[in-house]
């Protein structure tokens, strides 16, 4: 696998999984930058700190969401605090839910997961165009893991931001699947959109940028027809995402208030029922954690749920 080294115009901050990468597009002498998603809320402190050490002398005009899942645009609210000059720039899909910050149209009640308010000040739509310093970035639509989720291209450096549409390593959960919506589909066309583009440089929501752009698509189209032959299987990866997402929010957790949160939590039951899963959620779940611990991605000591 092939890492890429950026030009100096962009600073890559890569996070983990927990928290999305952030990408700082430097522009013209006062102009500002443009900064690529900010982390989830539990990483705020930390963005915003890295985003000054980043920005050095020059101000942060701008923070454009790729999409509204709480990894993505979590410290909004910190950096806005911290840089109130700035604007936010959102996909439309939800832009009428931010306002009034409805939890429910914004998935966080349904996923339980949580993000802090901010407000956003404008959209970017499909076929725009965002400038930043010399570089023209085209904005894309990019459905299936989330149904408003956007890629920006410059296409003159052959430049792709795929947020979780494309990762060295695969896809992000499909999320409409989990509601009973085909997307599966979707993630296919955005993949054959990528390929059809002069991309030489990928700069995903997780993980290093990369410049093997053709195996990669390779590897998501693989993992892909696993999911499209066996949508269970898809469903039983989400599930324990959703698990493993909320322990590190948590950091660790009594396993018994972590499955409560999964009783609690509608994203959680439904996901299960379409893995298959019909026990009880609080059976389901251990098993799932039980498998969780056996790969080494949580540990468990003392009833106590630990992120590894």
């Amino acid at each position: 696998m092939t890492t890429a080294r950026l030009p100096d115009d962009l600073t890559l901050l890569e996070r983990g999984w927990l928290s999305s990468n952030n990408l700082l597009l430097h522009g013209a002498p006062g102009e500002g930058a443009t900064l690529i998603d900010t982390g989830h809320s539990v990483h705020a402190a930390q963005t915003v700190a890295l985003v000054a050490h980043a920005l050095g002398d020059a101000p942060l005009a701008r923070i454009v969401n790729t999409h509204l899942h709480s990894d993505h645009c979590g410290g909004n609210a910190a950096l806005q605090a911290a840089h109130p000059a700035m604007s936010v720039w959102i996909a439309p899909g939800q832009a009428d839910a931010v306002p009034g910050w409805d939890l429910d149209v914004l998935t966080y009640r349904t996923t339980g997961q949580r993000c802090d308010r901010f407000r956003h000040d404008g959209v970017l739509r499909p076929g725009d165009v965002l400038h930043a310093g010399t570089r023209a970035w085209d904005v894309l639509a990019a459905p299936g893991h989330d149904p408003d989720s956007l890629m920006l291209f410059d296409a003159q450096a052959g430049v792709l931001v795929s947020a979780d549409a494309l990762w060295q390593n695969g896809f992000g959960v499909v999320f409409p699947e989990l509601d009973g919506l085909d997307a599966f589909d979707q993630v296919a066309e955005v993949l054959d959109l990528i390929e059809r583009l002069d991309v030489r440089t990928v700069i995903p929501g997780h993980g290093p940028a990369f410049t093997d752009v053709g195996p990669a698509l390779q590897r998501a189209r693989q993992r892909l027809s696993k999911f499209v032959a066996n949508p269970p299987l898809h469903a039983r990866h989400a599930a324990k995402v959703l698990l493993k997402y909320h322990v590190m929010e948590e950091r660790q957790q009594a396993l018994e208030d972590l499955l409560n949160w999964a009783e609690g939590t509608p994203l959680v039951i439904g996901t299960l029922a379409r893995a298959g899963l019909h026990e009880p959620v609080r059976t389901s779940c251990q098993t799932l954690l039980t498998e969780l611990v056996a790969s080494g991605a949580l540990r468990i000591q003392q009833q106590e749920v630990h992120d590894v």
